[in-house]
């Protein structure tokens, strides 16, 4: 069934950039520039409303027909946005760019998100429930998903790790990343996190580093099994993971399903 019009009235707010929107009240025509957050909005019961995605925006599988593809999350196609006149637009500080971001906030209501951490996830999706009109929907997702994560079990010893997201070169996830903060939470220890963001990292400071296990993830580097036995060769003593770098990576409604995933693959 068609989402009924509804009467807008304009709402003021701040995003998790501290920059104040006006946006109007329910919003009806709505871009989001970053998956998990497209993902969201679907999971909230907005994919209608949804005009704009980018060509990133895998979940739900039907979101890149049943929207617009607006571009990449780092190239948009502004004459495309300018024809969808969207009433509110999705970003990611991240994610997205800074000049593109400027150039669409001055003609559009922009909302950003900054997610490091799991509380910063949850925050986001607390808020565009609140700015879409799924304020209820969003807090009990946000719930959901901080229930799933308390009931982790503790860790007591944890698994000095690398999380590599590209090859040639060979780049990590270190400090100050989303991804850290759910290395935590999964039971590792990030070996790289006397560095920042995503640095290059050597097969040297792999050496030294000395992980017990290496972790692969499938994006945005599509790593496979035919990569384990080049990292096996830097790291013999070291365990070579493949994992889902959507559940470690999406601060979306995806995470409702991170921890349970932490526990089957640490537990193996």
């Amino acid at each position: 069934m068609p989402l009924e019009p509804l009467p807008q009235m304009p709402l003021t707010v701040t995003d998790q950039m501290n920059r104040r929107v006006a946006v109007p009240f329910p919003p009806r025509r709505i871009v989001s520039l970053v998956p998990s957050q497209t993902e969201l909005l679907y999971d909230l019961g907005l994919g209608e409303r949804v005009v704009g995605v980018t060509k990133f925006c895998i979940h739900p599988a039907g979101a890149r027909k049943s929207a617009t593809v607006v571009g990449g999350t780092k190239n948009f196609h502004f004459e495309q946005i300018d024809e969808l006149q969207p009433d509110l637009i999705l970003g990611n500080k991240e994610e997205n760019y800074q000049e593109g971001i400027e150039q669409l906030a001055a003609r559009y209501p922009v909302w950003m998100s900054d997610i490091l951490t799991l509380t910063d996830s949850v925050d986001m999706i607390r808020r565009v429930g609140l700015i879409t009109g799924r304020k209820e929907a969003a807090e009990q997702l946000g719930r959901n998903i901080l229930d799933s994560f308390a009931a982790l079990p503790p860790t007591v010893s944890p698994i000095p790790t690398a999380y590599f997201i590209w090859r040639k070169p060979y780049l990590v996830a270190a400090a100050g990343t989303f991804i850290d903060d759910m290395l935590e939470r999964a039971g590792c220890r990030n070996v790289f996190s006397h560095l920042s963001r995503y640095p290059e990292v050597t097969p040297e400071l792999l050496r030294a580093a000395a992980p017990h296990q290496i972790l692969l993830s499938s994006e945005p580097y599509p790593f496979g099994e035919k990569h384990a036995a080049e990292f096996q060769a830097l790291c013999p003593e070291a365990r070579i993971r493949m994992v889902d770098g959507e559940l470690f990576s999406w601060y979306g409604s995806r995470l409702q399903y991170s921890a349970a995933y932490f526990q089957k693959l640490m537990g193996q």
